[in-house]
């Protein structure tokens, strides 16, 4: 019998979610507080909609997991709300907006013996899979410095709403970019010190950067660089994650880190990767690899298995605290 599910927030990337939730589990409910996107929704999947996180949660019984689809600002406070409620939570990327909120996320889930995952689907991309496992084994060595390039369009229409807040949407580097912090501590360990300079070059209407440039010198003795943008002319360019080793160069990347662009390593031929699933697309701008079919397939099996590798709130909480100590960064 298949598990129920509910998700919370109905915007465009919920849709992702609950096509991806029908294919394991019964999507039960969804919420927002614009009742329209809530009654599409729910309309689209048999559910019933609510227009209140307290409402659904005073009804809905025997749910297995909420998805938390709602702004950044609010991811907190609705996971907080379901984990109290008995709920085991999927909140999308980024976990939070601040590590004090996602202490205490994982505190709550911790008190109500509940589990707390977050969205990484990048971690699936095949070329991703492929250099983890280069790492693991040990297959390049000391890694020396490394390179990550987040060139990505997002036009003024994209910051509608809450989007472009402090508040609710936290930085481009929490809305945009997380999955590419994510992968810098997922695949080369923790980060001793950074330096930044960021700009806002051509969105006004913001309230934060459109463009950074990151120096960091990591735990692991390498030193690196992160350049993004949301300035590429008219369309996303280019996510790439290029590492220079003891034994090999090699470079992810592709619109989304999805194509091996470059590969010389010691003692190996370089494969031939599965081309995986194509972008997120939401209409008039692209967003990263669509794995959520991987996220939930994963999902599942986390929950019946405390010991099956799946990003969990600490992982989500470690992307947080990196992309907090960029912004606390000196020049």
């Amino acid at each position: 019998m298949q598990k129920d599910f509910v998700i919370i927030g109905c915007g465009r990337i919920a849709w992702r979610h609950a096509e991806q939730m029908a294919k394991v589990a019964n999507v039960k409910a969804v919420c927002d507080i614009v009742p329209a996107k809530a009654n599409e929704l729910a309309k689209a999947y048999n559910a019933t909609a609510y227009y209140s996180v307290e409402s659904l949660l005073e009804v809905e019984t025997g749910i297995a997991v909420a998805s938390i689809c709602t702004p950044n600002g609010l991811h907190a406070a609705h996971s907080i709300q379901a984990l109290q409620a008995g709920i085991n939570v999927l909140c999308e990327k980024p976990l939070c907006i601040n590590s004090k909120d996602g202490s205490r996320m994982i505190k709550a889930a911790n008190n109500a013996g509940k589990k707390l995952f977050v969205v990484k689907q990048n971690r699936y991309n095949p070329p991703v899979v492929f250099l983890k496992q280069l790492l693991t084994e040990n297959k390049l060595g000391k890694i020396f410095s490394f390179q990550v390039n987040c060139f990505w369009n997002r036009p003024a229409e994209y910051y509608a709403g809450w989007k472009g807040t402090k508040r609710l949407d936290g930085g481009t580097l929490f809305t945009q970019f997380s999955h590419f912090i994510d992968l810098l501590y997922w695949l080369l360990g923790d980060v001793k010190e950074v330096k930044k300079i960021t700009r806002n070059f051509a969105h006004p209407t913001i309230e934060f950067e459109d463009t950074g440039v990151v120096v960091f010198d990591m735990a692991n003795g390498a030193i690196g660089s992160l350049n993004y943008t949301v300035n590429s002319f008219a369309k996303n360019m280019e996510g790439s994650f290029t590492i220079f080793a003891e034994k090999g160069t090699i470079k992810i990347g592709g619109q989304y880190l999805n194509e091996l662009e470059y590969f010389n390593v010691e003692g190996m031929e370089q494969p031939i990767l599965s081309k995986g699933n194509i972008a997120n697309g939401y209409g008039f701008y692209q967003g990263s690899m669509s794995n959520h079919d991987k996220v939930y397939e994963n999902l599942l099996l986390a929950l019946d298995n405390d010991n099956h590798i799946f990003a969990n709130a600490e992982e989500g909480l470690k992307t947080v605290a990196i992309i907090e100590q960029i912004y606390a960064a000196e020049v």
